[in-house]
């Protein structure tokens, strides 16, 4: 089994900004292979696949960013997935270049108030897969930045990263250990 979370805010205001990352990389990946059969369960826009006889769940919390591990605790709890190894979270960090890719088996919240509910609910050992969404020239433009839509450049990058990402889930889904994952995956630059 393996759970793949995508971390944004639903509605349409948040749709395409910087904080949304996880959302537009799974409704980008579903949409790719034709995987549709969205329903509204945990809280959630969740959807249960099956590959090579084992389940693979993908979740989109609804819960808003900072109630994101009230939903991600309910499918975990659920279907009895070790967030040690099955629980892969897709979301922002400001802490990183546009476009860079960093895999982590556990750590802080690092300021980010979706990894801290998920930490308040199951705790710190779940498999982080962070984006670089870099950092506004001034801090108390952090808000503005974070919820802002994506420049010109940045939707280029986001192109060239979005096979990357699809990659990494056919990785996660055929088994690839997360120590691999994060050899071959973790920007080197």
């Amino acid at each position: 089994m393996k759970l793949i979370v995508g971390l944004g805010n639903p509605g349409e205001q948040y749709k395409l900004t910087r904080h949304n990352i996880g959302f537009i990389f799974i409704d980008e990946y579903l949409k790719e292979n034709n995987i549709n059969d969205i329903r509204e369960k945990f809280k959630s826009e969740f959807i249960q696949t099956n590959f090579q006889n084992e389940k693979i769940f993908y979740q989109k919390p609804l819960t808003y960013m900072n109630l994101s591990g009230e939903a991600i605790a309910e499918a975990v709890k659920f279907f009895k997935i070790d967030p040690k190894t099955e629980l892969f979270v897709i979301y922002d960090d400001m802490d990183m270049k546009f476009g860079k890719l960093k895999i982590k088996k556990e750590g802080s919240a690092g300021g980010h108030n979706g990894i801290k509910s998920i930490i308040s609910h199951i705790g710190k050992d779940f498999i982080r897969i962070k984006y670089g969404i870099g950092k506004p020239e001034l801090k108390e433009e952090t808000i503005k930045h974070v919820l802002g839509k994506f420049t010109p450049e940045e939707k280029e990058i986001l192109k060239e990263s979005r096979k990357k990402i699809f990659n990494l889930i056919e990785d996660i889904k055929t088994n690839t250990s997360v120590e691999k994952l994060m050899n071959k995956y973790n920007s080197k630059k």
